[in-house]
């Protein structure tokens, strides 16, 4: 009968009817659609990232064509796509419960169409101001928030027992975005990828040529696509809904404002070092080709966040999250042995390049040990603080507050993508090398072990998991 139901009751996009946690529901239609739901939410997210993040390769690229700006102004240009992406992002976490994942999902997709073919259009004019290139840097940041939304919504589309790894999938795999985009522009501004339509190349001093505007342009045609599908292929949920006053409940909850804080550590210094470490790498070792290397690290990240989110789904995330931060404090103090010094003035480049791929390999495991702390954390808080509602109401409010926090702490963490490129080039501008910053760095992670041991992971934890 409850088979019978679900067929009659979930028709069109709108699902009224959506109950993950029952095997039978999950088994006969569930599990169908949350699985198309993820395969077009993923390529959306992908996206996402990539038109966020395309600054940390044009900033390498803008002399070259004869935007002579200095090194601080484009870590700013680095920097800006990561501040107004982490403020959108407060925003986008609520916007899901209110629009509908499925509609908001293709709308956030077809705003990335304006820093795109801004870009596409900005670089090819030589006159084209420092100002306008502060306006596109802090419209990509509407890829920045993208992720808010995809993750809260997708949070409502599985059951506790896959839901660590779903969220893993969906983020990692859309993490991705970084690294294609890295790897994907440096190629496609070589070459007059649109012919004609696509605009004449930029001359270089050494007689070569760049298609600069290849770097905004490429993403048009899949943004469009992409959009489309989710228009057409995705669902809202019904239970989903709620108004902002109602999602507002988790700024009262203590483990929300935790979670911030460690996820910061996490995410914040994937999507931070994304943003800063080809820039990074051409000031510290003018003399090699950093866009050959620069995708390898956001690479790492993203697969190894897709592919590590059945760990904590089995051993507990509380558990692997403190461990990660123990091994990211080891992998700061490798990159800092091997950076230019008086000692060796030259540094090493490959001891630095093989600690910061560990470094972000353990932050795309941090990512996804996280995400699945909370929905964890909240299964056991709900009950505690609202002890009246019935056992279906309690999953269902949990299941709310989880995919909220999910958004806002993802949407807090962002701002790594803003202070890590700048605390780069602060520390630049003060002492001539990046040092300061990655000490800065080893600090806040020791304090994030440490929260993460007192509340999660020792075994007389308040909330273990």
């Amino acid at each position: 009968m409850a088979i019978s139901e679900t067929q009659t009751t979930n028709k069109g996009y709108m699902l009224t009817d959506w109950r993950p946690e029952d095997p039978n529901f999950w088994e006969s239609e569930g599990m169908r659609i949350a699985t198309r739901n993820l395969w077009i939410s993923i390529p959306n997210l992908l996206l996402a990232f990539s038109v966020w993040m395309v600054w940390s390769v044009v900033v390498a690229k803008m002399p070259a064509i004869g935007f002579d700006f200095s090194v601080g102004q484009r870590f700013w240009l680095a920097a800006l796509p990561g501040l107004s992406g982490a403020t959108l992002r407060i925003f986008y976490s609520f916007m899901v419960p209110i629009f509908g994942g499925r509609r908001w999902t293709a709308l956030s997709t077809a705003s990335l169409l304006l820093p795109a073919i801004g870009i596409g259009f900005a670089v090819q004019n030589p006159e084209s101001s420092y100002m306008t290139f502060l306006i596109l840097a802090l419209m990509c940041g509407f890829g920045g928030g993208n992720f808010a939304s995809s993750m809260a919504n997708i949070a409502f589309f599985y059951p506790k027992k896959t839901k660590g790894n779903a969220l893993a999938l969906n983020a990692g795999l859309g993490n991705l975005g970084v690294s294609v985009m890295q790897f994907l522009v440096p190629l496609v501004i070589t070459m007059g990828v649109f012919g004609a339509i696509g605009g004449e190349p930029q001359q270089l001093s050494d007689g070569g040529q760049l298609f600069v505007q290849n770097a905004g342009f490429i993403w048009v045609p899949f943004i469009l696509v992409s959009a489309i599908a989710a228009w057409f292929g995705m669902n809202d949920i019904a239970d989903a809904q709620s108004s902002f006053s109602e999602q507002s409940i988790i700024f009262s909850r203590k483990h929300n404002w935790i979670m911030c804080i460690l996820y910061t550590g996490t995410f914040g210094s994937f999507i931070g070092y994304a943003a800063g470490f080809p820039l990074l790498m051409r000031t510290q070792f003018p003399e090699v080709d950093v866009l050959r290397y620069a995708f390898l690290g956001p690479l790492v990240g993203a697969l190894s966040r897709a592919a590590t989110g059945w760990i904590s789904d089995k051993f507990g995330g509380g558990r692997v999250t403190f461990w990660t931060f123990l091994a990211m404090i080891i992998a700061v103090f490798g990159v800092l042995q091997f950076l230019p010094s008086e000692a060796s003035p030259t540094g090493n480049f490959w001891g630095f390049f093989a600690c910061f791929m560990a470094l972000f390999f353990l932050t795309g495991v941090g990512n996804a040990s996280t995400f699945q702390m909370i929905p964890s954390i909240m299964r056991q808080e709900v009950p505690r603080l609202m002890p009246n509602l019935d056992e279906d109401a309690k999953l269902k409010q949990s299941a709310r507050e989880s995919a909220a926090i999910i958004a806002f702490t993802s949407a807090i963490a962002a701002y790594g993508a803003f202070f890590i490129p700048k605390m780069y080039g602060t520390s630049i501008a003060i002492t001539g090398a990046p040092n300061g910053a990655l000490w800065a760095f080893l600090g806040f992670y020791a304090v994030c072990a440490a929260i993460c041991w007192i509340f999660y992971s020792r075994k007389s934890a308040p909330v273990p998991c």
